[in-house]
């Protein structure tokens, strides 16, 4: 699947219905999951819980969304396989849907326990919704030049949801008036227009029909790992991709704290290096596009990954002015002083575009028909594991004495270990 037979462009797929609903059901639903998220994280520990408790919800939060990748992704790959992708994507739709009412009601109420409930659900849903949006994509983008174009899409987009529903979140907690009642009305109806959008999806062919489900999780779960781990051409892409997701969930937790406490800066300044940060994998992906000239390039990973770490040193080696003990920073008088600051998370994300691209790409070309869906659900259950030990890797070293500076270049020197591994068994097979 290396060569493109009929040319392709971002544009143009933005313009075809094998491409635009998918795109908009994908973006939808980060954006929904982002818009609640913030919303409830701003209400609970500024309006509903106490200083010491906020913390724990914070944190209670992060694991509760993160679980259901661990639990549900194994049956969801299977559910994916042995069904119509479209018709199944439209019922994990409706899925959220009902999830939102909850969540509606938990707004409604300031009931934190049902709002904590509905964020273990949205990660549920998230987990089902996975394998089958990265395995419709090679049934309906025919060549290496429009599946390139088309994860492009993805991973910009998802990042630009992420922004979005993230700035949403906290214009709707921070209007005057009541919050409930205008967060229950978006999240329902942005749930609504992302099941109106999958509903366009055209039809794809059943990739295992006759698939047995095993609803044992944990032997399911076994399963897909044992599968994915004596193919290296499969292992070594996602190993990337959740080394992709470390290192890009440890920057992002680690920014409230590095904006407030390092930089001094308030929260237009955290927003502003979210902004970068989406913004540089928005560039990025695209950027992969143009470079690849319609193969699979896998040689942009190394130099993804190598400018990953350069700019994440750069970010951790900055003599920055003390912060201000009196107030802290807004965004104008920030960047005019650390405009290092942004320009690096934006390069770094830039570089992260670079990378990820081709080995999603790579996976889903190398990959059957009939594994696609349960192969994408290991590579999920992955970047998981590899997310919990980014946390448990800042926890471990901020605990010993560590700043967020230092962490930022053990971080850096712990990818460029990664790369060195990848590199021995990355670029077996075809699209290399």
């Amino acid at each position: 699947m290396n060569e493109n037979t009929g040319g392709s462009n971002s544009l143009r797929l933005l313009g075809e219905r094998r491409f635009l609903p998918f795109f908009l059901t994908q973006f939808l639903g980060a954006f929904n999951d982002n818009v609640f998220k913030n919303a409830m994280l701003l209400l609970v520990t500024f309006h509903l819980v106490t200083a010491e408790r906020a913390d724990l919800v914070v944190n209670l939060s992060a694991a509760l969304f993160i679980l259901p990748f661990f639990l549900f992704s194994a049956l969801a790959g299977q559910l994916s396989e042995r069904g119509e992708k479209s018709s199944y994507m439209q019922k994990v739709k409706l899925l959220e849907i009902a999830i939102m009412v909850m969540g509606a009601a938990g707004f409604l109420l300031r009931n934190v326990p049902l709002l904590m409930f509905t964020l273990f659900m949205m990660g549920t849903q998230s987990a089902f919704f996975g394998p089958a949006k990265y395995s419709i994509l090679p049934q309906q983008l025919r060549t290496a030049s429009e599946l390139l174009s088309g994860n492009a899409l993805v991973e910009a987009g998802t990042f630009l949801a992420i922004l979005l529903g993230t700035l949403g979140g906290g214009l709707l907690v921070a209007l005057p008036g009541e919050i409930a009642p205008r967060v229950a009305a978006a999240i329902l109806a942005i749930a609504a227009l992302g099941y109106l959008a999958s509903r366009q999806i055209p039809p794809t062919p059943v990739s295992a029909p006759g698939l047995k489900v095993n609803w044992n999780p944990a032997g399911e779960t076994r399963a897909i790992l044992v599968y994915i781990l004596r193919r290296r051409r499969l292992l070594f892409p996602i190993i990337g991709i959740s080394q992709f997701w470390f290192f890009g969930a440890l920057f992002l937790t680690q920014l409230p704290n590095y904006t407030r406490h390092i930089l001094g800066g308030d929260g237009t300044v955290a927003t502003v290096l979210l902004s970068a940060f989406s913004l540089g994998i928005g560039i990025g992906s695209f950027l992969c596009e143009k470079l690849c000239a319609r193969k699979i390039k896998l040689g942009l990973v190394p130099v993804g990954a190598i400018g990953m770490s350069v700019f994440a040193v750069d970010l951790g080696l900055l003599n920055l002015p003390p912060p201000p003990a009196e107030a802290l920073l807004g965004a104008g008088e920030f960047l005019a002083g650390r405009w290092r600051v942004p320009a690096d998370m934006l390069l770094m994300a830039l570089c992260g575009g670079l990378y990820i691209v081709p080995l999603y790409t790579v996976v889903q070309s190398r990959c059957e028909d009939r594994h696609r869906s349960r192969v994408i659900a290991g590579n999920n259950i992955l970047n998981a594991a590899f997310m919990v030990a980014a946390a448990l890797f800042a926890i471990a070293l901020l605990q010993s004495g560590l700043g967020i500076p230092q962490l930022f270049l053990a971080t850096a020197g712990l990818n460029v270990l990664a790369l060195v591994f990848l590199c021995t068994g990355l670029f077996d097979g075809d699209g290399a």
